[in-house]
């Protein structure tokens, strides 16, 4: 049986109005009174009901994460950050997969159809600046690089600095032809452009030229892409003797078809990926990568989206960057010393 403010209201002997001022956390209610109710709560295990309260606010207690792709595992991870860091604010969070398409990224940045929702957190692919402009101005956070500089707040990593280094860490390890897998010459392509951007500063950096054979593209970055894409550069006469993989699934696959050739990972070829999924840490060898901090990435989101739903509409967009490292395994392992 579920009770009701009514009934912990007569167990405490007090007025409705008081047990709602007590769990409301209305500082001006006696301390002995006070104590009868807390304790009246307690013996009838009452718990309020969080929904009614949010509407008489104007809230739901419900906030939507939009991504392209749940089955790419960089999403299903930041999905559980976000969830850790919704519940300490008291919101469920409503999932959606917009698998990138332009009509389904619309339906989500205008509040995920019929659901009612406090604000949203958003991986757009299709949409750009243009098209978030001119919707009604729910609460938003950006995630991603698809919309730089937008209408919304924007919580980032930088992409340019990060493959710079990861890189350059191949460079540092003696390697001279080093691949790149993921390139995409599309729009939504905007995080495969800045990666190869950082990829190609750090060659410049080590006095390496760029190879436009060594640069295989990748419509997708599923680990079959990842494994087509690493046969393709075997076969072209080209042999590369490390390869970074713009994500860890491309990574993955690459791993898989350099397995199939007999050759040994890192002594033949040494492998890096991008976004420290936990299957690079199980994967044989291990995988060398870039990590993203999802944890804060998530944390950043929510912090930001729950101001503006408290209120802070009227500031100016803000652009958050979160931090990363490099975690070396035995893909492309440190350097000793």
């Amino acid at each position: 049986m579920r009770h009701r403010l009514k009934d912990v209201a007569e167990r405490a002997g007090v007025s409705v109005k008081t047990v709602s001022n007590v769990v409301n956390g209305y500082q001006h209610v006696r301390a002995d009174t006070r104590a009868r109710v807390e304790q009246a709560i307690t013996e009838l295990n009452y718990r309020p009901n969080l929904s009614a309260r949010n509407l008489r606010k104007g809230r739901t207690g419900v906030i939507a994460l939009a991504v392209p792709e749940l089955d790419i595992p960089y999403f299903a991870e930041l999905a559980r950050h976000v969830v850790t860091a919704a519940a300490e604010h008291g919101w469920t969070v409503l999932i959606d997969q917009t698998g990138g398409g332009p009509e389904q990224e619309r339906k989500a940045a205008s509040g995920i159809g019929d659901h009612m929702i406090d604000g949203l957190i958003f991986s757009p692919l299709a949409l750009t600046a243009d098209d978030l402009t001119g919707l009604d101005g729910m609460p938003m956070v950006l995630l991603g690089e698809r919309v730089d500089h937008g209408p919304a707040d924007h919580v980032v990593v930088d992409n340019v600095a990060a493959a710079r280094e990861i890189t350059a860490h191949l460079v540092g390890l003696g390697r001279r032809r080093i691949a790149a897998i993921g390139a995409q010459r599309t729009p939504e392509g905007v995080s495969a452009r800045l990666r190869l951007a950082g990829y190609t500063a750090a060659l410049a950096d080590a006095g390496l030229g760029y190879d436009e054979r060594l640069v295989a593209p990748a419509s997708a970055w599923h680990r079959a892409d990842g494994a087509a894409a690493m046969r393709h550069l075997l076969s072209s006469g080209v042999r590369p003797d490390a390869v970074f993989c713009f994500n860890d699934t491309l990574a993955l696959g690459a791993l898989r078809a350099l397995h199939e050739a007999g050759l040994r990972v890192p002594e033949d070829v040494a492998v890096a990926g991008f976004d420290d999924i936990e299957d690079g840490r199980f994967s044989i060898p291990t995988l060398s990568t870039v990590a993203p901090d999802k944890e804060r990435i998530a944390r950043l989101a929510v912090e930001v989206l729950a101001g503006r739903v408290a209120g802070d509409r009227d500031a100016p967009p803000r652009e958050l960057v979160a931090p990363h490292r490099l975690a070396l395994r035995e893909s492309a392992p440190a350097l000793l010393g």
